[in-house]
């Protein structure tokens, strides 16, 4: 016959971590603001002169391709390693060694 578990046991059997919690920690933020802070540079120097001037032509562009193609999305993408340590600890306590 089949064995019957609990209420308790299934729920903590169940219980995981969510790829989908949110790890924005105080690294991400500041790389967020930075990635504003350039961007917001871009923009200045793009208004600075003349349409044909160096830092709206050059200058510019550099910063803002900076701010949106590398800075933002590494302040999304960056998420700081845990200990191996704790790692292996949590793998103990769920039941999964």
């Amino acid at each position: 016959m089949a064995k019957v578990q609990s209420k308790k046991n299934i729920r903590k059997a169940k219980k995981s971590i969510s790829p989908f919690n949110i790890y924005w920690k105080k690294g991400n933020y500041v790389l967020l603001l930075i990635g504003i802070l350039v961007i917001i540079l871009g923009y200045i120097f793009m208004s600075m002169g003349s349409w044909d001037s160096f830092p709206s032509l050059f200058i510019s562009p550099i910063l803002l391709i900076i701010g949106y193609l590398l800075i933002l999305p590494a302040s999304i993408l960056y998420k700081k390693k845990e200990k191996a340590v704790n790692h292996n600890e949590q793998e103990i306590a769920s039941g999964k060694s």
